[in-house]
């Protein structure tokens, strides 16, 4: 499994967010440049965080986005599955379920729904209040 560039790319943009001074806004511009992403693409991933409750976006000439929770309240799970939609690991875990024909006596079943969970938590502890420069944790 390997996280798409759609996701490293979002989670370094709420870092950057998770920084910014109480009150300011970050733009597309200068999410873009400081984190080095590329400004069409950023645009969609900003959306698609927006869209998804972890960003807020303000419109006009001193528009921009800030994080709708606190930074401690957001966690690289939720920009992960904003971004990607629900994370499996094995095609066995995912809601519509596995369709070969081993399915009911499989024996690895369980093994990948544990390391699922177990990565999803993981994924759900690590929170953004942990990257904010020169802040308290």
């Amino acid at each position: 499994m390997r996280l798409s560039r759609k996701s490293d790319y979002a989670l370094r943009a709420v870092k950057h967010m998770a920084n910014l001074p109480t009150g300011k806004l970050g733009s597309i511009n200068s999410v873009s440049e400081a984190e080095t992403i590329p400004r069409e693409f950023l645009a969609k991933i900003l959306k698609d965080l927006t869209r998804s409750g972890i960003l807020v976006s303000y419109q006009g000439v001193t528009g921009g986005y800030r994080l709708a929770k606190v930074p401690k309240d957001v966690t690289f799970l939720d920009v992960i599955e904003a971004i990607d939609g629900p994370i499996h690991l094995n095609l066995c875990t995912e809601d519509s379920g596995c369709r070969c024909e081993q399915y009911k006596t499989c024996q690895l079943k369980a093994f990948w729904e544990n390391q699922e969970v177990a990565f999803k938590k993981a994924l759900g502890k690590e929170h953004f209040g942990k990257y904010r420069k020169g802040r308290s944790k």
